[in-house]
């Protein structure tokens, strides 16, 4: 069992009111939680890419979300995008300290997921039919 003392996250912010735009969980949460942003973020993770090696590294995301994507994680401090002054100009994304920091709390979750998969696939499974049935 988990000895850490509980966070009152609802009540992070004490200098104002709580509401739901202010929740920090939900800031910070939302835009790694997305589709795209864990896989992003593992990836960077190893080293710095180019876009083209991304988008080749998940062959299922579209250029708009791969760039939308990477575009929020620099907008919050995860990524860092360094364009080369090459002709064409070339650009590659790192992670930043933060982002590393993030990493590696957000490791754990994958690893769990990695491990726990089949676990969950057969609760859904077991959910559904006990669904259908009733």
């Amino acid at each position: 069992m988990d000895q850490r003392a509980p966070i009152d996250f609802l009540k992070v912010d004490q200098s104002s009111e709580w509401d739901q735009d202010n929740c920090p969980v939900r800031s910070v949460m939302a835009p790694i939680s997305g589709k795209w942003s864990t896989l992003l973020l593992h990836a960077l993770s190893e080293r710095p890419y180019r876009f083209g090696e991304l988008r080749r590294l998940v062959p299922d995301i579209s250029q708009r979300m791969l760039t939308q994507t990477l575009r929020d994680l620099q907008r919050d401090g995860y990524v860092n995008r360094t364009v080369f002054p090459t002709k064409p100009p070339s650009v590659e994304y790192s992670m930043t300290p933060l982002g590393h920091s993030l990493f590696s709390r957000l490791y754990l979750v994958i690893e769990w997921s990695v491990q726990n998969h089949a676990s969950v696939l057969e609760a859904r499974q077991a959910f559904d039919e006990a669904e259908t049935s009733a």
